[in-house]
């Protein structure tokens, strides 16, 4: 990796994501690449969701804060839906992010088709239950701790797998 994407790379770990404040899109694990040609950058996002609403903000406030570089000329986002995302993706600033948010990081090693449970994010208790597995974005459930008596969001897992 060039010292060019370096920079930009870090840059984008400044990036929320709106809808997480103090969740980089890159701790999301939403930068797919990055390509630099002299002065103009293009970066290629996956989104969490097709359906997310946030796209627009995102694509924006990546472009702005990269241009914002005193070295770039323009700077052009994509979002490919060529590439999948997984919340294996997430980084472990980014779930370290969403536990301060009162927000469960997905289950690890989750396969498709179980059921899943996540920690609480703010007592640490695995004795939580599903309580709608909606909840108020797409990307995200509501759950209940028995231990200290919080609801909670988690994020759902979303994992890319093959049918055999």
């Amino acid at each position: 990796m060039s010292q060019k994407q370096e920079e930009i790379r870090a840059v984008l770990r400044t990036v929320d994501d709106p809808e997480l404040p103090n969740v980089s899109v890159a701790d999301l694990g939403m930068v797919h690449d990055v390509l630099v040609k002299e002065g103009d950058v293009f970066i290629t996002m996956t989104p969490t969701f097709a359906g997310c609403p946030a796209l627009d903000f995102i694509k924006k406030n990546v472009k702005t804060a990269v241009e914002e570089m005193t070295w770039v000329e323009s700077c052009e986002v994509h979002f490919s839906f060529e590439e999948k995302w997984s919340t294996d993706a997430i980084t472990e600033e980014g779930k370290r992010q969403l536990k301060k948010h009162g927000i469960a990081p997905p289950p690890e090693n989750y396969q498709p088709g179980e059921e899943w449970t996540v920690d609480c994010p703010y007592c640490g208790s695995d004795y939580t239950s599903m309580e709608n597995v909606f909840g108020p974005t797409a990307c995200r459930s509501i759950l209940y701790c028995t231990s200290c008596r919080n609801p909670f969001e988690a994020m759902k897992p979303v994992v890319d797998y093959v049918i055999t």
